[in-house]
């Protein structure tokens, strides 16, 4: 059996899927699973030895300049890849215009995506063949996403212990390794400072609290803080500037390198952002912060992660802006960051 799984973008959405090749491989043994991924994300899904093919699609430079005949070309070629491998089911679990015209150029008979109520854009559900419905219990995205899957197979996902993986090269973790040489043998955190939205963002003097009481709490700890952005960059040398000795600005890395330090470090901080599910996916423990968006339904699941809301009456807003900004990443606590801390690590 060969199926099609649509989740293009964005990195968070794709790491929050990853379990669906797991279930798909249980509830299935034998079957060939391709995925649909934006360009910018290929290296994400790249080596996975449960994924058999991967078809890319650049839909930003296609929508940006749709008449150009070289774009013409690339949707073509994408049809004709997809339409050659003749899938017996064809799963959209992303739910917008792009995913659902992706879905259409596959030429599945059984094309299958969520109803009305799940739906990111609604003419998504003119491209899909079936469109199935949530529980009540299908709250978490990563739910979401194996309750479309499972449909024609029929095995309970919420049974099964389901992993996710990211495949990193003998040189990413080879790096990764020469780096955490060089500090000190105490424990290694990583500080996730950057993210998308405003309303996302912690505060910087929150930051510097934190990283001061880690290193009062333990002495021995390196603070590491990555960056995306020249922004990113002067904000976290900013900060680690005012912790002081114990925390390291780092240089840029690859999304494949980043995972590979991820997997070895003992614990990431970070709000609702890509590398903080990063880490989650290759089970590193994690304590993240959800302001705008809603940690029950987006944050990392289990045992390992501690998802804290802020308390304020307009959380999960999904605001990109708002005149409260800073009242509300005030309430997200330093000490109940810490108290999250302690508790993975005791």
């Amino acid at each position: 059996m060969r199926v099609l799984i649509i989740k293009a973008s964005a990195l968070g959405d794709i790491i929050s899927a990853l379990p669906v090749l797991d279930y798909l491989r249980q509830a299935s043994p034998g079957i060939e699973i391709d995925w649909v991924v934006e360009e910018p994300f290929r290296e994400l899904l790249e080596g996975n030895p449960l994924i058999a093919q991967l078809h890319t699609v650049r839909t930003k430079a296609w929508r940006k300049r749709p008449f150009l005949p070289a774009h013409w070309s690339e949707v073509a070629r994408l049809k004709e890849a997809l339409r050659e491998r003749e899938y017996a089911f064809v799963f959209d679990i992303q739910g917008n215009l792009k995913s659902g015209l992706i879905c259409w150029l596959s030429g599945g008979a059984d094309r299958i995506g969520f109803d009305s109520g799940e739906l990111q854009e609604s003419v998504n559900s003119l491209f899909t063949t079936r469109r199935i419905p949530m529980r009540r219990q299908d709250y978490h995205v990563t739910q979401k996403c194996l309750r479309l899957v499972s449909v024609p197979f029929g095995k309970d996902f919420s049974q099964m212990t389901l992993r996710s993986s990211i495949a990193t090269s003998a040189e990413d973790d080879a790096n990764a390794e020469a780096l955490l040489a060089t500090l000190s043998d105490g424990l290694v955190f990583l500080f996730q400072y950057g993210t998308t939205w405003q309303t996302k963002f912690w505060s910087k003097k929150s930051w510097v609290a934190l990283g001061r009481e880690v290193l009062e709490q333990f002495p021995d700890a390196s603070i590491l803080f990555p960056w995306g952005n020249e922004g990113e960059r002067a904000a976290v040398a900013g900060i680690a500037a005012e912790i002081g000795a114990g925390s390291r600005v780092l240089d840029r890395y690859s999304l494949k390198g980043l995972t590979a330090l991820l997997k070895k470090v003992d614990l990431v901080v970070g709000g609702d952002t890509g590398p903080v599910h990063l880490a989650a996916a290759v089970g590193t423990p994690t304590v993240s912060f959800y302001r705008a968006s809603d940690g029950k339904r987006s944050g990392p699941l289990g045992e390992r992660h501690v998802v804290l809301q802020s308390p304020m009456h307009c959380t999960k807003c999904f605001r990109t802006k708002c005149d409260k900004d800073a009242q509300c990443s005030d309430s997200i606590k330093v000490e109940a960051v810490l108290a999250g801390i302690k508790k993975l690590l005791a």
